[in-house]
């Protein structure tokens, strides 16, 4: 069951996609599911580990240390020279260095867990890096767009805290109760993980159908080379750094999946509504591609 799901998963996540691209207004009205639908995905993979899980992470710091590097360096020098080779306006080319900026997002947990990527290692890195963000955030803003953005540290310690840390904790808990059982969790979390990113992937799609089809393809397209790009070189500078096959996947997940909630929400505040747009495009399409890569990544780990 776990595999057919990881096969049927990409396929999925473009067929409502575009479902809900066409028909904005279906699952649109369900905006106020996103975070309850991600904590439950959190709960259902905290399910299937143990305490023990996390101590590879604990015990190999470099990794968590590697991902983080290239998390706040690779992706918003990657979004700065994209966005000056296509000459984005200047509006665009702020939203784009701005999604770059930013801490990675609890959906790479997902997209890793569905990959059989090291889960406990991308929670922990998905962690550091929010609270790392509070002070690099508003520095590579300044160095990249010579203004500082006010990160509203609260909400993103908050935010770790309800949609990952909680419910993974819980998660822990349910295993440990029912560790006779642990098969049947195991056969029952990746389908409803993936069933949950699913549905927070239509209702993203679904929130920004007008701001997609007011950009331009320059703008996709710089989406498109940012996504890929830091995917492709976390995947391949972990592995020349000698990380093994999933310890660089998890890192290349980590590294191409941004907070781009986050980004769009500070790009509005400080900088207006269109350059909000970038991060609203980015939400959409890093689940589509970290599905399809998370396919893939499936096959290189077998």
């Amino acid at each position: 069951m776990a595999n057919l799901t990881v096969k049927i998963f990409p396929l999925c996540a473009v067929l409502i996609s575009v479902f809900a691209y066409f028909f904005p207004g279906v699952l649109g009205r369900f905006d106020y599911t996103i975070v309850p639908l991600l904590a439950i995905i959190m709960l259902g993979m905290g399910s299937t580990l143990s305490v023990k899980d996390f101590l590879p992470a604990v015990k190999r710091p470099q990794a968590v240390l590697i991902g983080m590097i290239l998390q706040f360096t690779i992706m918003p020098l990657g979004a700065f020279v994209i966005g000056k080779l296509l000459d984005l306006p200047d509006a665009m080319l702020i939203g784009l260095v701005m999604t770059g900026a930013v801490a990675g997002g609890t959906a790479s947990n997902v997209i890793t867990y569905l990959a059989g990527g090291d889960v406990a290692l991308s929670i922990t890195m998905t962690a550091c890096s929010t609270v790392a963000g509070i002070v690099l955030t508003p520095l590579i803003s300044t160095l990249y767009l010579q203004q500082t953005v006010a990160v509203p540290a609260w909400a993103m310690l908050k935010s770790i805290l309800l949609v990952v840390a909680l419910p993974v904790s819980l998660g822990l808990i349910i295993n440990r109760i029912m560790q006779k059982k642990r098969q049947i969790l195991e056969k029952i979390c990746p389908v409803v993980s993936a069933a949950g990113i699913v549905l927070v992937i239509g209702v993203i799609m679904s929130l920004n159908s007008n701001n997609l089809k007011s950009c331009g393809m320059m703008v996709f397209l710089a989406i498109i080379l940012h996504n890929l790009s830091g995917i492709a070189a976390g995947y391949f500078i972990a592995r020349q750094l000698k990380c093994d096959q999933r310890t660089a996947i998890t890192i290349a997940i980590e590294v191409g999946m941004q907070n781009s909630g986050l980004a769009a929400a500070l790009s509005k505040q400080f900088f207006g509504i269109a350059a909000a747009l970038p991060g609203a495009v980015f939400s959409v399409w890093h689940n589509i591609s970290g599905s399809i890569f998370a396919a893939i990544s499936k096959r290189l780990i077998k």
